[in-house]
């Protein structure tokens, strides 16, 4: 299976965060593998870009966190939520986002050519 430009996965890694923290708390290892989950394995993001995404996140105030247990390992964990301003982040970004696959796919559809068209 192919797999995405790494380039394309960082210009949408935050998006991604964003998404799936939107569906309530959770701590960085489950947001990683509910992105592979829902992907069917086609992304899976690595510890070196999520965390830095994270911590990014909060620092601009779109997640906020929180320790807590890691309800699989009841282990401490950093647990993610996501702030108002992370919510409508979100929906600008995927706003944002469907438009750009709306016009990206006007571009590599197939095109039956026009008759006189060369």
């Amino acid at each position: 299976m192919t797999h995405p430009n790494a380039e394309l996965l960082r210009g949408t890694l935050d998006m991604l965060v964003l998404q799936i923290v939107s569906e309530g708390p959770r701590h960085g290892y489950s947001i990683g593998q509910r992105i592979q989950e829902l992907t069917q394995d086609v992304l899976s993001i690595e510890q070196g870009s999520l965390y830095p995404a994270l911590y990014r996140l909060e620092k601009a105030g779109l997640l906020r966190s929180r320790w807590g247990r890691n309800p699989e390992s009841n282990r401490r964990a950093r647990i993610y939520e996501l702030t108002a301003t992370g919510r409508k982040r979100l929906g600008r970004d995927v706003d944002g986002w469907s438009a750009f696959v709306r016009a990206i796919s006007q571009v590599i559809s197939p095109r039956v050519p026009t008759e006189g068209a060369e």
